[in-house]
């Protein structure tokens, strides 16, 4: 695989960041956006409004057709998991054939699957990959050293790998897929948390005492789906959440920040919105205690404000840890 083009799918800021470092890393990149005026904005200018201050290498083609990834040895899809589903049944249908690596963090709302179970099932053909951990796009496009974690269970990881990485993007990989996807998804969920605490004045004592529960809900909730527990203490795991629940360039930290300041959330694409959703549905389905997560699910919903959602994880049942 080395030497061959990279096909992206998404032109928002992690894909035109991944685009950014492949292309610095010596490899030919094929960027698709799905908004004509984007393309055709990026193109003239070899900028993109999601990373200011950024410079599209020549090396990055901006194709104005799908099809034109058809042809690339790998395709990365960096959009957000709830469109996942409908772009491989529509669109996406042309690169079917392709090998695939996902570059959302989520649970579909529809299918309680995660990304690879929905790649599968739209017909996948090639290699089915993950592509997760603690990176903020802007300091991918910036070419600041950043660790991924690589997630497949099939033979062609490690080409996927070196094809993946570059000087300033180092990728590990791991056979366990679940455990790296439930990771990524659920510590989406624990930012949005952990802003609500901040934002509402709780203190660093509070967000350290919710990060660490919410880690135990994470173990708790992708356990119980099959996934191993070092993947879980790994980058796709422990470390996204440190740097997500700790960072205002996080949008689901943000977006909690703002609820737990009784203000609008800024409008942007929050995977932990729609995760938080399903993974209550599964802890209730499955039997799993989730307190932070299903309570981020009713914040997000406005069935419940800060102040009764503190006062109800602070009157649970003391117990040992």
């Amino acid at each position: 695989m080395s030497g061959g083009v990279i096909g992206i799918a998404g032109a928002g800021a992690f894909g035109t960041a991944l685009a950014v470092a492949l292309a610095a890393g010596g490899r030919e990149v094929r960027l698709w956006a799905r908004d004509p005026a984007q393309r055709a904005a990026m193109r003239q200018d070899r900028s993109s409004a999601h990373l200011p201050g950024i410079t599209l290498p020549e090396t990055v083609g901006l194709p104005d057709d799908l099809e034109a990834l058809a042809a690339a040895e790998a395709v990365l899809l960096a959009l957000p998991m709830q469109a996942l589903r409908g772009f491989l049944s529509g669109p996406g249908q042309a690169l079917l054939a392709q090998d695939l690596v996902a570059c959302c963090k989520g649970i579909d709302l529809a299918t309680l699957q995660g990304p690879s179970a929905v790649m599968r099932a739209a017909g996948a053909m090639g290699a089915v990959a993950v592509l997760t951990g603690p990176s903020f796009a802007a300091d991918i496009a910036r070419g600041l050293p950043t660790a991924l974690t690589l997630a497949c269970d099939g033979p062609e990881a490690t080409a996927l790998q070196h094809a993946l990485s570059t000087p300033t993007l180092r990728l590990y990989r791991t056979e366990d897929v679940a455990g790296a996807e439930l990771g990524g998804a659920l510590k989406n969920v624990i930012a949005i948390a952990a802003g609500v605490v901040m934002g509402a004045g709780l203190g660093d004592s509070a967000r350290a005492a919710l990060i660490t529960r919410g880690f135990a809900e994470m173990q708790r909730l992708a356990g119980d789906l099959g996934a191993r527990p070092e993947t879980l203490a790994g980058l796709s795991g422990l470390g996204d959440l440190i740097l997500t629940c700790t960072s205002a360039q996080s949008r689901n930290y943000s977006h909690g920040f703002a609820l737990g300041q009784g203000g609008v959330p800024p409008v942007a694409t929050v995977e932990g919105v729609a995760t938080a959703q399903a993974a209550a549905r599964l802890a209730a389905e499955r039997g799993v205690d989730l307190p932070v997560a299903s309570m981020v699910a009713r914040l997000v919903a406005q069935d419940i404000g800060v102040a009764e959602a503190v006062r109800e994880l602070m009157s649970r049942p003391l117990k040992q840890e």
